[in-house]
C-alpha cells in the first residue's frame, strides 16, 4: 500500500482541518498518482473537500467510528481490519493512503511506500506525519530536484520501506 502526503520541515501536515499550504504542482501530482485508484482516508477529511464529497474518478473508502455516517460514492469501514478485508479485492500497489493523520498513522504499519511532498517551511499546525527519517526501516529511495512555488522551496520524496512482508 501507498501513503501519499505534503508534510513541512517538521512533518505537520494540516492545521484546523485544512492543509497547511496549497502547491499547484503538488496538487497535480496528487491528482495524476491518484487517479484511478483507490484511496482511503478518514472522515475529517473527506468533509474537507469540496461540498464533503468523495474525490472523481477514484475509488473512495472512508474509514470511521461513526457507524450513521454514509456519503454517496462512498465506501464506509468502521475499524482498521474490515478496512483490510474490504481492500483483499484491490492490488495493493493501486491503494493510496491520503489522511489525515489519524489514519496515516494508524495505516503506516501496512504501507511500504509513501509519496510525501516536503516543503521547507514549518507552519503552524495540529496535525503531523510520523517523522520518517526517524524511522530506520523508511528510507528514500528517490529525490526530486528542488521545486519552487513563489518563496517555497519543497522536493518529491519517494519512501520505501525495507522488509516488509
Amino acid at each position: 500500500m501507498n501513503i501519499i502526503v505534503a508534510v513541512d520541515k517538521n512533518w505537520a501536515i494540516g492545521y484546523e482541518n485544512k492543509l497547511l499550504v496549497s502547491i499547484p504542482a503538488d496538487m497535480k501530482f496528487f491528482r495524476e498518482t491518484t487517479m484511478g485508484k483507490i484511496v482511503v482516508m478518514g472522515r475529517k477529511t473527506l468533509e474537507s473537500f469540496p461540498g464533503g464529497l468523495p474525490l472523481k474518478k477514484r475509488t473512495n473508502i472512508v474509514l470511521t467510528k461513526d457507524e450513521r455516517y454514509h456519503v454517496d460514492g462512498a465506501i464506509m469501514v468502521h475499524s482498521v481490519e474490515e478496512l483490510l478485508e474490504e481492500l483483499k479485492q484491490y492490488d495493493s500497489e493501486d491503494v493510496y493512503i491520503i489522511g489525515g493523520d489519524s489514519i496515516y498513522h494508524q495505516l503506516l504499519p501496512y504501507c511500504d511506500t509513501a509519496h510525501v511532498t516536503k516543503i521547507d517551511h514549518a507552519y503552524a499546525a495540529d496535525s503531523y506525519f510520523p517523522n520518517l527519517d526517524e524511522m530506520p526501516q523508511w528510507r528514500i529511495a528517490a529525490d526530486s530536484e528542488e521545486q519552487t512555488y513563489f518563496d517555497l522551496e519543497y522536493h518529491f520524496l519517494l519512501y520505501k520501506r525495507e522488509g516488509i512482508r
